[in-house]
């Protein structure tokens, strides 16, 4: 089976002074075609690296990078069948954003007619026909975003590269945009390759999500595999709140060595049939639930979330909190995972 773009054992090692930094280290990976797949990871786990290798932006150090089955392993940008959508969308300020979308086409010499039809097209695509001759200063954040898409599909590339496009701009938008963009990419049918930090976002939007660290990928799932069933502490703790238990703690809460419960799956109730107790520290309001971290003499503490009711007030600081849950609530987690 060809895969849309394919990493195998792939590396990539920078000179600091005297020392190597390994910002990618053997990561190997599959991405189908017309998949929306999302690189996530904080800042420096290499998420970024991986997606400039794809790209051509950084050659590797080690390893195979192919498109469609093709090795371009050492290629240049402009001999890969991808394009990129950077976070500062680099239009030129000078041109209209016709001249914008349909500069690649000028590039390689098509005819003024044929270039400004098909920038038309694109733009119609993104819904920003009614600002063709306008400057890029003279749009918002969402439109330059929609304009850079454009002129990135132009050149009908067989992967969409987007490097973390969604963060400059602000929440409501960013959301906005996230629908906007996953629902051009099902109609376009391109496979988009995409990078962020943000988990919501992740989720929101991707058919699989990688998940990196330190340079390694620490699992590759869906958004729900992932966050119902993530195999290493690491995933259980950025994508998402988690209660981690481990040690002793953890075998006779959950009966496993280390293992994790999602704050959503904990209650708040009797004495009796408690699983654990304690002393509610604080509470924060999150419009829909109350979050509840609750701290355990010698132990950690645990986050809970309870549902928003009209009416309803959360426990107050320092009242006594039993915690209940069922057993499925409680995911085993790799002992070995940090």
């Amino acid at each position: 089976m060809t895969h849309a773009v394919s990493l195998s054992h792939v590396s990539c090692i920078f000179a600091s002074g005297k020392n190597q930094v390994r910002a990618v280290d053997g990561v190997s990976l599959d991405v189908q075609a017309g998949e929306f797949f999302t690189l996530l990871g904080p800042s420096g786990s290499g998420k970024t690296t991986c997606l400039r290798m794809i790209g051509g932006f950084t050659l590797p150090t080690a390893g195979t990078i192919t498109i469609n089955g093709q090795d371009v392993s050492q290629q240049p940008p402009y001999a890969r069948p991808v394009n990129t959508v950077f976070q500062d969308y680099a239009l030129f300020p000078h041109m209209t954003v016709l001249d914008n979308v349909a500069y690649s086409q000028m590039v390689k010499g098509v005819p003024k007619a044929a270039r400004e039809a098909k920038a038309m097209q694109l733009l119609e695509t993104v819904q920003l026909p009614e600002i063709a001759q306008r400057k890029p200063g003279q749009l918002s954040g969402g439109q330059r975003q929609r304009v850079a898409l454009a002129r990135a599909l132009i050149s009908e590339p067989q992967v969409l590269l987007l490097d973390e496009p969604l963060g400059a701009l602000d929440l409501k938008l960013r959301e906005q945009m996230q629908s906007e963009l996953k629902t051009l990419q099902r109609q376009l049918g391109i496979t988009f390759i995409f990078v962020t930090h943000d988990q919501h976002e992740a989720l929101s939007m991707s058919d699989r999500i990688g998940i990196f660290n330190k340079g390694r990928l620490e699992q590759v799932a869906t958004p729900q595999a992932l966050y119902d069933a993530p195999s290493t502490r690491f995933v259980a703790e950025f994508v998402g709140a988690a209660n981690v238990f481990d040690g002793d703690d953890a075998t006779r809460l959950c009966g496993t060595p280390v293992a994790m419960i999602r704050p959503e799956r904990i209650r708040l109730g009797a004495s009796d049939g408690a699983r654990t107790s304690g002393v509610v520290q604080e509470t924060q309001y999150f419009g829909t639930f109350w979050r509840v971290r609750v701290a355990r003499e010698g132990q950690a503490s645990v986050l809970v979330e309870v549902p928003v009711a009209a009416g309803s007030a959360p426990p107050s600081v320092g009242e006594t909190a039993y915690l209940h849950w069922a057993d499925d609530a409680a995911h085993a987690l790799n002992s070995a995972s940090t």
